[in-house]
């Protein structure tokens, strides 16, 4: 894993998260379409905090296993036979009832019913009555609360990006994740409550999280590449994807341990909860979250930004290095091929060349009157070059004069 890793940040290895942006378009349309149809076709199980209605616990040594029919006969008896009771357990020994709107008359009547059917005593069956105005109050301050959240969030990174199309991709990956979370929430049936509600909200903090990891990357990564001209913005974003990619499978990996954990003794042992339904909504976000930051947000981002001008003509310049370095190969095996041969210099009694001895692949050619070479590889040391019969010391130089001057011989004077 770790060296797999190391490629992929390095770029020996690397998987086209941007090439292949029409394929993950169409697998999460297909998503979102199937979490919207959830929508309509099973609407979200809200909780008795947004409906409104009565709540019954009966507190049990432990509860029996037929508690559900117990419960939802108790409530017929009194409130008609038509009543609907959504019944669950807490902690395995409290049976918990939920019902529709009742007075305070039929309420204490479906307490006493619910002790007799359970045999526990009176004071053992708590009731608690939620009017629908504060559901619909809490509604309105979630929603309140994202709007908030979400314009707040795209201003912020457009200023930290300096750049309103990277706010724009994130943003969308925001709301990627957040209908894909919702619409497993519908087609599961599992209750939202205003602790779902939280739990919603610290996904979106995740995601966004994760996105901005990503478009660091991003930034730095195509900073260099209109600096250098070497490579193209959606190759620069591309590794970026790679370079991260491990960094996201990790973190996702560590943050989901314990809320498994949680989610695993709540359905055991807990039942439903506080604790279930935040750790249900983390554990379904920040898997989504992953998922759009490295499939969604930086091939959006590659997509809006390619009719730039400074993109387009970044693309021009990565294509014609590239092409530069493909033809350096050729060209050095063609100089390569040019160097070995060597022509032979004619005329008798002139100064003329003679080749050079072979030494590793580099040719050369000395003078005959100087035995100095002219051209090519320098001998090593302990070597000797032989020129007309005459060796060179091996330490002699390969062109031109020496560095110290030459000494005139002085003439005599003569006697007289």
């Amino acid at each position: 894993m770790a060296d797999w890793g190391n490629d992929l940040y390095t770029g020996r290895r690397s998987i086209n998260f941007v090439g292949q942006s029409k394929k993950w378009y169409v697998w999460s349309a297909i998503i979102m379409i199937v979490a919207v149809a959830g929508l309509v076709v099973r609407p979200l199980n809200l909780s008795l905090e947004f409906t409104g209605g009565s709540e019954f616990r009966v507190a049990t040594q432990s509860a029996p296993s037929n508690y559900e029919d117990l419960a939802t006969e108790a409530v017929r008896e009194v409130a008609g036979g038509d009543s609907s009771a959504n019944v669950s357990t807490l902690g395995g020994s409290t049976v918990r009832v939920q019902t529709e709107e009742l007075s305070g008359d039929e309420a204490r009547e479906v307490s006493r019913t619910l002790a007799t059917a359970f045999d526990v005593e009176s004071s053992e069956v708590s009731s608690n009555f939620i009017g629908p105005s504060w559901g619909a109050s809490v509604s309105q301050q979630a929603l309140r609360a994202l709007v908030v959240f979400l314009v707040l969030t795209t201003a912020l990174m457009a200023l930290y990006y300096r750049n309103l199309k990277m706010a724009v991709a994130s943003m969308i990956a925001l709301a990627h994740d957040m209908v894909i979370t919702v619409g497993i929430y519908s087609w599961s049936g599992f209750e939202v409550s205003p602790a779902t509600m939280i739990g919603f909200l610290t996904v979106l903090g995740y995601s966004l999280y994760d996105t901005v990891v990503v478009f660091d990357h991003v930034k730095e990564n195509t900073r260099a590449a209109f600096a250098n001209r070497r490579m193209s913005f959606a190759d620069a974003a591309n590794l970026a994807v790679n370079q991260t990619l491990v960094r996201s499978i990790n973190t996702t990996i560590i943050a989901n341990l314990p809320v498994v954990a949680v989610i695993i003794i709540g359905f055991a042992v807990l039942g439903p909860g506080t604790l279930l339904d935040l750790s249900l909504a983390l554990f379904i976000g920040t898997t989504v979250g992953a998922f759009s930051s490295v499939f969604i947000a930086t091939p959006l981002l590659v997509d809006l930004r390619r009719k730039d001008p400074e993109v387009v003509q970044l693309a021009k310049d990565a294509e014609k290095h590239r092409a530069r370095q493909e033809r350096q190969p050729a060209m050095a095996a063609s100089g390569a091929t040019s160097t070995a041969t060597v022509a032979p210099s004619g005329g008798s009694g002139g100064r003329g060349s003679t080749p050079a001895p072979d030494r590793g692949g580099d040719v050369g050619t000395q003078d005959e009157s100087t035995g100095v070479a002219e051209s090519g590889g320098v001998a090593e040391p302990g070597e000797a070059q032989t020129v007309t019969g005459r060796k060179v010391h091996k330490y002699a130089q390969s062109a031109g004069p020496r560095n110290q001057p030459k000494k005139t011989p002085r003439k005599r004077r003569g006697k007289g």
